[in-house]
């Protein structure tokens, strides 16, 4: 699936006892050092350093002497003077974070005043992992054939793969959860010596942070969080938007601008006839899929090939091509990652089922999906978290975010980003006291801060390396979409944009 493709592309390879938890403390933990060396040889990684600390397997219980690794990464400046110490986290949950702070070379206010760090979050990466067995229904079958043999087969297949994925995770999976994530985090806030470190976290990363925070809010200082998911609420509600988040970037922003270049892509004049030509495509190739050099294209390929092209617009223009490859209006072309392939989608699921109750049995999800599909037919039948109703939940109580006694929190927000849509996001704000809002207007790109957006970038920096918070909440103006072929981005940047997208 593409979301494993994604994650091989950017696979790369003492505190005062004020600040140190009671576990970490108790059990001496505090006290291990990182061995840093280069993480590869690769040119453009000179700065990047790699290396990896021990934690509990069971916060609960640290004195059971079973410990899992943990693998993070840092840049430091090129002086060797760090006034501060920043966390980074991609989302995911459960997307590797290592390669993460290489971006941030590109924004030297920030690079060379702080020393940034990149974290494999516990389940995945080069850290201990978590696997399903490469078993995942997502995409399987086509989840618009709402026949009784098909829904036996998407159900059946959810409830095969939360078997999967707990038994082949065996007992690490039962304590991959954000509880015991954080506690990780600040384990390694502990090694590093700091008092206190800040947070800049994209996507499920805003979910992570927040928790961080919430647990630990003596220990972090300033925290951005970049694409907001609605971590006030469950994985549940968070889930739920996808499928209006990717309806209304489709229709409002992509069908449009492929409309726009109709010379080029000939799909059609007008958005909606855009969104015909993907409903025409989409038939034919659930009647007969498409054989092409990369592999075979069926109707779930097409849906997943649009809901990925999405999250940038500057994955617009080979969204596009690819869909004109599929509809027969463009020529078709000639053409260290984790011990487990599938660590970083099992990392998801054991987070999002681990963390919250699921409330729904097999026939809310069907409810669910036939209502969500006839509204958002791009994403709405699509159920990430179906697996959850058939998941054995560990007993595990989360705190509730509140935003009560943690420092002034930045919140980047775009108004038309699919995955973590911007309502969301908005009930996350008010529910998180001294939140303030950078809302980017016009803009549907998933993780702005560190890119191309300038008035962002020099907000987030103001705050993040000024250290001045602002006032309330405030607006910037979002980047235009580019024309076909137009290139913004070198490698580096593109890895970023890779990293910073949900689990997919």
């Amino acid at each position: 699936m593409y979301r494993n493709k994604i994650a091989a592309a950017l696979a790369v390879v003492t505190a005062t006892s004020l600040f140190v938890a009671p576990q970490a403390q108790a059990t001496g933990l505090a006290d291990q050092k990182i061995t840093w060396q280069q993480c590869t040889d690769e040119p453009g990684f000179e700065r990047l350093q790699c290396g990896s600390f021990t934690a509990p397997m069971d916060w609960n219980n640290p004195r059971n002497g079973k410990t899992i690794t943990i693998a993070v990464s840092r840049t430091v400046p090129l002086n060797g003077k760090a006034k501060t110490a920043v966390f980074t986290n991609p989302g995911g949950p459960g997307s590797e974070g290592r390669t993460l702070p290489m971006i941030y070379l590109d924004r030297p206010k920030l690079s060379e005043n702080a020393e940034i760090y990149g974290i494999d979050v516990r389940g995945t990466g080069a850290s201990s992992n978590v696997t399903c067995g490469g078993f995942d229904t997502l995409g399987s079958t086509d989840p618009r054939d709402r026949s009784k043999a098909n829904l036996d087969l998407i159900y059946s297949g959810m409830e095969l793969q939360a078997k999967f994925c707990q038994t082949k995770s065996g007992e690490l999976g039962r304590f991959i959860t954000t509880d015991q994530t954080v506690k990780d985090l600040d384990l390694l806030r502990q090694v590093i010596g700091r008092k206190k470190v800040d947070w800049v976290g994209y996507s499920g990363g805003s979910w992570m942070g927040a928790y961080y925070a919430t647990y630990f809010p003596k220990t972090l200082d300033k925290i951005v969080l970049d694409s907001n998911t609605e971590f006030t609420g469950t994985w549940q509600s968070v889930f739920g938007d996808f499928g209006m988040g990717f309806e209304r970037r489709f229709r409002v922003d992509f069908a449009p601008w492929v409309a726009k270049y109709d010379s080029v892509y000939h799909l059609g004049k007008t958005g909606e006839e855009v969104r015909q030509s993907y409903e025409r495509t989409r038939a034919k190739l659930a009647q007969q899929p498409v054989t092409l050099p990369e592999g075979t294209y069926y109707a779930v390929t097409l849906d997943l090939v649009l809901v990925q092209g999405q999250y940038s617009k500057y994955a617009f223009d080979s969204t596009a091509r690819k869909f004109a490859e599929l509809a027969g209006t463009l020529p078709t072309p000639m053409s260290a990652q984790a011990s487990y392939p599938d660590a970083k989608n099992a990392t998801l699921h054991s987070i999002i089922c681990n963390d919250n109750e699921f409330r729904g049995d097999r026939k809310f999800l069907e409810r669910d999906a036939a209502r969500d599909g006839a509204k958002w037919p791009l994403l709405g039948y699509y159920q990430l978290m179906g697996p959850c109703a058939y998941w054995d939940r560990p007993n595990v109580t989360l705190k509730q975010p509140t935003g009560i006694g943690v420092t002034p929190t930045l919140m980047v927000q775009s108004e038309r980003d699919a995955p973590t849509p911007i309502e969301g996001a908005r009930r996350a704000h008010a529910g998180f006291a001294g939140s303030r809002m950078l809302t980017v207007k016009d803009e549907g790109d998933h993780g702005i801060y560190g890119l191309d957006n300038g008035c962002v970038n020099d907000v987030v920096e103001r705050y993040l390396v000024d250290r001045v918070t602002p006032s309330g909440d405030l607006s910037c103006p979002g980047v235009p979409l580019p024309e076909p072929g137009q290139q913004q981005a070198g490698p580096l940047e593109q890895a970023r944009r890779l990293a910073v997208q949900l689990g997919w």
